[in-house]
Parts: C-alpha cells; structure tokens; sequence
C-alpha cells in the first residue's frame, strides 16, 4: 500500500486492522508497529496521516468509495484504472490489501521502496521489541533452537478442511466452524485430498518424524511458534518425546509478562516473528503470510537457513514409511534428498507466468533488496534463472 501510494502520489490513512476474524484481535496498527518511526521514516517518499480528516468520515456523513483493488496488479492497472477514480472520490477505501501488487514485473525503484518498508520502517513497538529480545536471550543462553512454525491451530484446519490426525468429533467441530464463518468461501473439503496435494500443515507427529529424518539431535531446543494447537498437550506428546527440549511463550516468560498480550494474537504472532527471525534454523509447517515474512527476512538477515518443507513429496514418504514400505533409513535418505534445495539458499525469485499465487511472493524471496541491478544478476550471476514457463 506504501508503494501504490507512492506511485500515484496520494496520501496513505494508517491502516486499520480485521477485527471480525476468527480470533476477533482487537489490536489496533499502533498496537503492533511503531507508528511514529513508520510515519518519519517514509517521510521523503509518500506522506502518510494516522486517521482520515474528519470532513472525510462515515460519522459525519461522507460516503467512502470502498473497493478491493485486483490481486497481484502491476503499475499501469493503477496508473490506469484506480487513479482516474480519485477525479471523482477524494477518498478509496481499500477493503483488501493482501496480495494486491505483482511480485514482479514492477519498476525497480517500487520493488526498492517495498525493500525499505518492509527491513527500515515496519518496526514493533518497543514493548514487543523488548519482550521479544528477551525471548531471544534466554533460548540463546541455553544453546542453538530450532523455531518450528506449528500451524496446527484450530482456525487453520477449519480453514482448511485438514483433519487428518483428528478424532471424529474434532472434525465435525472444525467442519461446524467453517460453516460459522461466511469469508471462508470451500465448505465442503475432502480432507486427504487436500493433504495428498500438499495443501495441510503437517500434523505435530508428522513434524516429529521430519524433524528427525532431517537429522536433528534429539537434544535441540525447539521453540514452538503458533498459538494453541488443536487439541493441546495429548496432540504434542509425540513431538515432545522425540524432542524434550520443547519451549513455548509461556514456557519462559511469567505470567505477568505475558498478560498484556493475552486474547491479542497478533501480539503474540509479533513475539514468535521476533523469535523465528533470530532462531538458528526456520522450520514453517505450512507455508501462510508468517511463513513467508519470515523466510524474506531471514534471506534479507543473510540467507539464514530455513527449511521449506516440501509437503506434497512428504506426506507421500510419511505414508509410504508409516504402511512399511519405506525403512526409516530409505525414508531419511529420501526426506534429505528432496529438501537439498529448500534450506533458504540463495536463489532468484521464482516467477510463473499467470499464475502469481504459486510463484514466490516478493516478500519471501526480496532479492531486490540484496542486489543493485533490475536482473540481479550482480546477485545470481547473468544465467541463474528460475523463470517457469
């Protein structure tokens, strides 16, 4: 939104935040992120204000346009179709802002303005600064740690229709949820078709087993970074017993220290990004918003190692090791062998042509901000493409 600013030269309303989700946060902007820097730091390139005027509010009778702009968009949709708009309306309330500017084909200097509000001026507040350092110190005292993004939480498989691992009362309940909320538009879900496509978070005894075939010591810290998994200890006790050294927020920090942030899950989320961004390795067990931020700053930090589990070729293995067909020796071997090239290594951007959701998104693979030419080539070297047709 910065950058769509930038490009038509309009003034950018600090954003509002969702609070009619699943987990009804009613954390504000300035809750999360350090306003004041954010404002100050992108000064010389788009003026931005923390609320509308109030000759421009619904309160005192103004009616706002209000639109989705298209998804993964590049300039001239813009330059072309949104700013003529603002002829007419003073103010476009954009309603969704996810995903609504291309991964690539956009000018150099864009994708540079997208480097520096994303690594300069996007900064938590100094209390999440703060509690998330600490978090940071006391798992480093103790040794090197794992941060595992364990997106086994309730709303996640709701989401997803993926139940595998779950009893059938869990599944009804998550199938009711589903239906509860009317933005999840797939209601009826084939669970292990979704899993068989690699579309489902592994389960916590799925992680536990490539975790282990990927040759991790048993006697690693592994600091878990979600909220609660669905149904709780009894689902983590597989994990824990291959893993004893496991940690959580709460885990470390008194109760008092966390209480501010209690029923605020994007404070929280804020806490295990801190943590995951600084952990020795990076392990997302499904590959959402968190899982890529994460990854581009871990690039963005020096291409620290982080492990994306290729999950379609897993569950596959995982089945195949579980009905006996696989040695755990042959299931290891293979496990190693897939992920060779998913450790966060340095490489281009992969781009496919119409089809930008299942390219890599600009912001997990941010390699404008490491290189200083349009190609990158000065990065890669002039014939390392990832382009697919």
């Amino acid at each position: 939104m910065v950058t769509i600013a930038r490009l038509l030269n309009l003034t950018l309303v600090v954003p509002e935040l969702d609070k009619t989700s699943f987990w009804a946060d009613p954390s504000n902007f300035d809750d999360i992120f350090d306003v004041r820097h954010f404002i100050d730091s992108l000064r010389d390139e788009v003026r931005i204000i923390k609320r509308l005027p109030k000759r421009f509010s619904r309160r005192y009778g103004y009616q706002l346009l209000e639109m989705p702009p298209v998804s993964w968009s590049n300039e001239k949709y813009y330059l072309q179709q949104i700013l003529p708009l603002f002829s007419k309306h003073q103010v476009i309330h954009f309603n969704r802002t996810d995903t609504r500017l291309a991964n690539n084909g956009i000018p150099l200097e864009l994708q540079k303005l997208r480097c520096r509000v994303n690594f300069q001026a996007l900064k938590f507040t100094p209390d999440i600064e703060a509690l998330g350092e600490k978090l940071v110190r006391m798992l480093q005292e103790r040794g090197p740690f794992v941060a595992l993004h364990l997106r086994y939480e309730m709303d996640m498989l709701a989401f997803s229709g993926c139940t595998h691992g779950c009893t059938e009362e869990e599944a009804e309940e998550l199938k009711r949820l589903r239906y509860a909320f009317p933005w999840w538009r797939e209601k009826e879900i084939v669970s292990e078709e979704k899993r068989s496509q690699g579309l489902c978070p592994l389960t916590p005894e799925e992680a536990a087993l490539i975790l282990q075939a990927l040759g991790f010591d048993k006697d690693i810290q592994i600091y878990i970074a979600s909220g609660d998994i669905y149904g709780g200890e009894r689902r983590l006790a597989s994990l824990r017993a291959a893993f004893p050294k496991i940690v959580k927020k709460d885990m470390l920090l008194k109760p008092g220290e966390l209480q501010h942030f209690q029923n605020h899950s994007s404070q929280m989320a804020a806490l295990d990004f801190i943590v995951s961004t600084a952990s020795n390795v990076f392990v997302p067990t499904y590959d959402g918003n968190m899982a890529k931020v994460v990854e581009g700053h871990r690039r963005y930090l020096g291409f620290k190692k982080t492990i994306r589990l290729y999950r379609k070729k897993l569950v596959e293995l995982l089945d195949l090791h579980q009905n006996g067909t696989l040695t755990w020796d042959e299931f290891t071997a293979t496990v190693r062998q897939s992920h060779e090239g998913r450790m966060g290594q340095l490489a281009r951007r992969r781009v496919i042509a119409d089809k930008p959701k299942e390219e890599d998104y600009f912001y997990a693979n941010p390699q404008e901000c490491l290189c200083e030419s349009k190609t990158c080539d000065d990065l890669f070297g002039p014939d390392n493409s990832t382009a697919v047709q």
